[in-house]
């Protein structure tokens, strides 16, 4: 007999995992507590392949009987932040949260998965890393799009997602054949300053290279300084090949930590 699951309890679940992380697996403490949304797997879903990627998959790509979409964020520590805030080239801790980040993903990930099929749901993953396309520049499975739809935040003009504890931080996502209805943590149309009218681009100017702009990102411009980042930059020596980071216009701006609180007495954009 299948075992009722609700949002809550994966919520509290996920919460614990991320808590005895650091003592468990031998990792630094680089995480606040993390969000966790689910979404009936509805013909929301269906605009993936229009938002993110033509060739995006469908959560029925992944399970034929889906019902439920789980996103996750694990947001960064303030600290971790302000440090590669510092210059044009990311430091050295922020690529090793780059790759701890990973690792806490996949393993929660397979912790959760494991959670679903004891009480009788099958479950399916995508890797957080590896279905990148480097051709297109996009992935096939988009943590963030599905974070959108399903209300774990809202994208700024960075392209990242903002969450209720800001962007700076990794996602993840499965598909189940749990019923989790919906259980979204945003219900506005937008979080970003500069979308809500207001006076903000501080991740266009601290982009290195231009590649943020109110038009959109330049893929190709933001892909090949993440490759030279890790070609080129001292502090990331040795670091594993997919290692590819920057994240300047994430750290220290209005929507690194938090939603920005969108005052009425601010200036608004002209």
């Amino acid at each position: 007999m299948q075992a009722t699951i609700n949002p809550q309890d994966l919520r509290k679940l996920l919460t614990d995992y991320v808590q005895a992380y650091p003592g468990t697996f031998h990792e630094r403490p680089i995480w606040r507590s993390p969000l966790l949304v689910t979404a009936r797997a509805d013909d929301r879903f269906d605009r993936l392949p229009e938002i993110a990627a033509r060739d995006h998959m469908l959560p029925s790509d992944l399970l034929a009987e889906v019902r439920s979409v789980v996103v996750f964020f694990f947001p960064f520590k303030k600290e971790l932040a302000v440090e590669n805030h510092k210059g044009d080239t990311p430091c050295r801790n922020w690529g090793l949260a780059y790759e701890a980040a990973n690792r806490l993903i996949n393993r929660s990930s397979e912790y959760l998965q494991a959670f679903f099929e004891k009480r009788g749901y099958q479950t399916a993953l995508t890797p957080v890393t590896h279905n990148f396309n480097e051709v297109d520049l996009v992935a096939r499975w988009s943590h963030k799009h599905l974070g959108h739809l399903a209300g774990l935040g809202r994208f700024g003009v960075n392209a990242q997602l903002i969450t209720p504890s800001g962007c700076a931080g990794r996602m993840g996502s499965l598909v189940t054949q749990a019923d989790l209805g919906d259980a979204p943590l945003v219900s506005e149309p937008e979080l970003c300053l500069y979308k809500n009218g207001l006076k903000c681009l501080v991740c266009v100017k601290r982009c290195p290279v231009e590649a943020v702009s109110t038009a959109g990102i330049d893929r190709r411009l933001c892909w090949e300084r993440l490759k030279s980042n890790l070609a080129n930059v001292e502090a990331l020596a040795g670091l594993d090949s997919e290692t590819h980071v920057c994240a300047k216009c994430q750290v220290l701006v209005p929507c690194s930590l938090k939603v920005p609180p969108l005052k009425k007495e601010a200036t608004r954009a002209g």
